[in-house]
């Protein structure tokens, strides 16, 4: 592949410069270069070292790619008129779901695999270079597993979430339902899976429920995640921290308790504002979050029902908007926070050694994803140090 100079870089976003939001560390006039899929050197333009090819920044900024650690993309049909419907007032529900289950479960293989390509295109030609996807939609044991291995051609970061609602067969019979989620339903998914996560809400699953869920899923080597406190205050935060979940995903509703438990516990907590714009909830309070030192990651929650979006940059816009998080703190959160959320060291981060995924705004700074909201900045991307959507300049 040989090794590639990307030179005249306006502002070079590294997030080399700490632990948490404050690290977002980015040099001005920078270059880097990329060699055998990852970063081999970071610096100032001038002090470049050389390389077999090259590429002219003109100024424009360069960001670690993005890290969405939240998304369900396995699905068929869609709900716009139940989007319509809270739009006009109607109130967000967990059932909803039952309508996506019950067109995915109708769906050929074939339906689900080109939805789900075409959203991972979608993805990365906006920048998202590392991407989790849940299953969830399926609720038997085939269905799920059906999902769980079309994820798994897409990612390596593949979340098995048979604990998301309770389908109609089972209505009536929650105990059952665990039962064939962390037996049958588990046996089945686990070798397609590296995570298992639970919906803990009310209309979903209690807290007993969850950590049984969480538990068997740890006894299979898979790696826990929580939906918490979406809806309300609830008890997921703490069947979280129980569970050493590497994250706690929505976050809404957080009592003060809660609060110290996320940063004790060193839980990620998870932001995904496009839920709360999708169905009018409150969105979450970052800052207060933020203030406390916990470690912050912003997703998609790309999903058909409450958050149909797959762009980052929208959500980061939403995060400096209606969140009271700074543009530094929303890019890290959108890359650095979502490895900590994966725990991947490898990507979230232009450090040497990184992977080499990479976005190139047609902008000069990282702001401009918050300043210019839903326009398309994103002029190419790096995955693996390959070009993989868009075009650099010159080209």
């Amino acid at each position: 592949m040989g090794s590639t100079l990307i030179t005249r870089i306006g502002e070079l976003v590294t997030n080399e410069g700490g632990p948490g939001p404050d690290g977002m560390a980015a040099v001005t006039d920078g270059a880097l270069i990329i060699e055998d899929g990852a970063v081999a050197w970071t610096g100032p333009a001038a002090r470049a070292p050389a390389a077999d090819s090259a590429v002219d920044a003109a100024g424009r900024a360069v960001l670690p790619g993005f890290v969405d650690s939240h998304a369900h993309l396995v699905f068929a049909g869609e709900r716009s008129a139940e989007f319509a419907a809270r739009m006009a007032g109607r109130p967000y529900q967990a059932g909803g779901i039952l309508t996506t289950v019950a067109a995915t479960r109708a769906a050929p293989g074939a339906v689900l695999r080109a939805n789900l390509r075409r959203l991972a295109a979608e993805m990365l030609g906006q920048g998202t270079t590392t991407f989790e996807c849940k299953s969830g939609y399926g609720l038997t044991v085939a269905d799920e597993a059906r999902g769980l291995a079309l994820a798994a051609e897409v990612t390596p970061e593949v979340t098995y979430l048979g604990a998301h609602v309770v389908p109609p067969e089972f209505a009536g019979d929650v105990a059952g339902y665990v039962d064939l989620v962390r037996g049958p339903m588990l046996d089945a998914c686990a070798p397609h899976a590296r995570w298992i996560d639970v919906f803990c809400e009310e209309g979903a699953f209690g807290a007993d429920e969850a950590a049984a869920v969480l538990a068997a899923g740890r006894a299979r080597g898979l790696g826990t995640r929580v939906h918490a406190n979406q809806l309300g205050p609830g008890p997921g935060v703490r069947v979280a921290a129980e569970a050493g979940a590497a994250s706690a995903d929505h976050c809404t509703y957080l009592t003060a308790a809660d609060l110290d438990t996320i940063v004790s516990a060193r839980l990620v907590a998870t932001l995904l504002p496009g839920a709360e714009f999708g169905t009018r909830h409150p969105y979450p309070d970052a800052r207060r979050l933020l203030d406390a030192g916990a470690t912050v990651a912003l997703a998609t929650d790309c999903n058909p029902g409450s958050s149909f979006t797959s762009s980052m940059a929208f959500c980061i816009a939403l995060a400096v908007r209606d969140m009271r998080m700074t543009t530094q703190e929303a890019v890290w959160a959108a890359t650095a926070g979502g490895a900590r959320a994966l725990r991947r060291p490898d990507v979230g981060h232009l450090g040497v050694g990184a992977r080499a995924d990479l976005i190139l705004l047609d902008a000069p700074s990282h702001a401009y994803l918050a300043y210019r909201p839903g326009v398309p900045l994103i002029a190419a991307v790096w995955q693996a140090g390959r070009l993989a959507a868009g075009a650099p300049p010159g080209t």
